[in-house]
């Protein structure tokens, strides 16, 4: 079974990119918008005051911002 994806997005262009390069993968994922789905103190309890958007979560795990997602899906031969 795969785990769901979920990309925690405030509509920037690493947002974007993520999603997209997700899309490209035939991946299927959750996008949750901030003021949307979530608020920016919900977000910084999650993840903390430093960490920018996006936060990606693969089921439990949570893998991080864009740079560390690609540097995660690199490590397990995802792209």
């Amino acid at each position: 079974m795969i785990d769901t994806i979920v990309v925690y997005s405030n509509g920037s262009q690493e947002c974007e990119r993520i999603c997209m390069l997700l899309k490209s993968l035939d991946g299927e994922f959750l996008e949750y918008k901030l003021n949307n789905h979530f608020t920016q103190r919900s977000f910084e309890n999650e993840f903390g005051v430093e960490a920018g958007y996006p936060q990606v979560a693969i089921g439990a795990n949570h893998i991080g911002n864009l740079k560390e997602t690609l540097q995660w899906m690199k490590s397990k031969h995802i792209v």
